[in-house]
């Protein structure tokens, strides 16, 4: 089925949904380099124009990746409630956006919505909405899971402490986490991503973030990111594993290019499961994804690499998450070139995951050959805290020097609560309340304070030995 739209005076003809869909999204790199863009911005608006009118119906039943082709296009389909979908069936992709800008969109409303809503759907309307509208629609949302804590409730930022080292040395990941505890950082989780992915390796993080817990009775979980088949193997070996990670994408190739299936993502959830670990809930899995690993992989279909990223939300949906990451800068500029592509994909990945009832995360990054620099990062992160972004990454000076890329530091994330009046998770709040980090206004107590400050950090030291 084609789609046309006449713009001044030139018609535009696009011969499926999928080249519809691309040349409407706003431009960014990844779908120049591979040959799907608009050719310039009157094609771009004309595109545009076409999807607003168009039905939601078609975008189901359409799907951008054949249904007898790809497991992720029959996870949409098959999952997809039609219950869910119908007050909004008869909408056009223009008319789901004014809904969804109303009043009576509100947070009910949307959380009855995300189960009717499939990946192109939302895609489909974030491509006709403006940052505003993003992060309008996307603080409406909310999506609250638990393990050991609470995270997502109204008036919450969470952080990942990410205390990662080049040399996986356990002191000097000691030393990052010493850090963020002293600034309030690890309510999402600890989470390290290690260099090497041996099993021993793993075992051994994975040992040391529990009997750190323990010793400081933590309210919170640990995470190490190896791959979902070393974890499965570390809880085969008796691995205290908290929360099981893996990274994922929008069609089954592109899952394929990072060893996995859906398949195997079940398995992993349910050996995580049998370990019944967490103490208040059992969202046990923990996903990574960002714009243009699809295309990175060779497995995008001729998509445009938004509704790809889109589509491994229903992937990451399908197994009750307790986070989700859009690691929006992380991949390069061959992809999002610029400070202005990266926020503008940080806000649609939010957008997007949050509609379809994800406890969305960014790692508002960028790598050091990206157009990109710390006052872009700073926008994104405002502009995110104001759209209800679960939580953000926590690093030691911004500067990951195991990853070699730039992120938001502690300090990032206190300047974030500060301004837009944000705490903790409760159970974490009431914990850095009873180390002393903090006072029972959720306020850290400053360095300046030596007499009060140095006995939280003696106690945490001590953990730490």
């Amino acid at each position: 089925m084609g789609y046309a739209e006449t713009l001044g005076g030139t018609r535009y003809v696009f011969s499926d949904l999928k080249t519809l869909l691309a040349r409407a999204t706003p431009p960014r790199s990844g779908d120049r380099l591979a040959g799907v863009a608009a050719a310039d911005m009157t094609e771009r608006v004309a595109a545009q124009r076409a999807p607003a009118d168009l039905r939601l119906r078609p975008l189901i039943e359409d799907p951008v990746v054949p249904y007898e082709a790809d497991e992720i296009t029959r996870l949409i389909i098959d999952t997809h409630n039609p219950d869910a979908f119908a007050p909004i069936a008869a909408m056009t992709v223009g008319e789901l956006r004014d809904w969804l800008l109303s009043d009576a969109a509100d947070t009910a409303a949307l959380t009855r919505l995300a189960a009717g809503l499939t990946p192109e759907i939302v895609a489909a309307v974030s491509k006709i909405m403006r940052l505003q509208d993003l992060v309008s629609v996307a603080a409406k949302c909310r999506v609250v899971t638990r393990f050991r804590n609470t995270i997502g409730l109204d008036g919450r930022l969470s952080t990942r402490l990410q205390p990662n080292h080049p040399t996986d040395d356990v002191r000097g990941i000691a030393a990052s986490i010493l850090d963020g505890l002293m600034l309030g950082s690890g309510d999402a989780v600890i989470g390290i991503n290690p260099a090497t992915d041996s099993l021993q390796k793993y075992l051994e993080l994975t040992r040391f973030l529990d009997q750190l817990r323990e010793r400081l009775d933590l309210p919170g979980q640990g995470c190490v990111l190896a791959h979902v088949t070393t974890a499965i193997a570390a809880i085969e070996h008796g691995a205290p594993v908290d929360l099981v990670f893996q990274s994922v994408a929008g069609t089954e190739a592109a899952n394929r290019h990072f060893g996995v299936d859906l398949a195997l993502l079940r398995e992993a959830r349910e050996a995580a499961l049998s370990l019944g670990r967490g103490s208040i809930g059992t969202n046990v899995m923990y996903f990574e994804t960002g714009q243009g690993s699809a295309l990175s992989a060779e497995a995008h279909h001729d998509v445009d690499q938004q509704t790809l990223e889109a589509r491994a939300y229903a992937v990451a949906r399908a197994f009750d998450p307790l986070l989700v990451n859009s690691v929006v800068g992380f991949i390069g500029p061959e992809y999002l070139f610029d400070g202005k592509e990266i926020i503008r994909a940080g806000l649609e990945d939010h957008f997007c995951g949050k509609l379809l009832g994800l406890p969305m995360g960014c790692d508002v990054c960028y790598t050091n050959h990206a157009e990109a620099d710390q006052d872009d990062m700073d926008a994104l992160l405002t502009l995110l805290g104001v759209a209800g972004c679960t939580y953000i990454m926590g690093v030691p000076g911004a500067d990951d020097v195991m990853l070699s890329y730039q992120s938001s530091s502690f300090h990032d994330a206190l300047y974030l609560r500060r301004v837009l009046d944000k705490r903790p998770a409760p159970e974490f709040e009431t914990w850095l309340e009873r180390m002393g980090i903090a006072d029972a206004y959720g306020n850290l107590i400053g360095p300046e304070r030596t007499d009060i400050a140095a006995a939280p950090l003696r106690r945490l030291l001590a953990a730490l030995e």
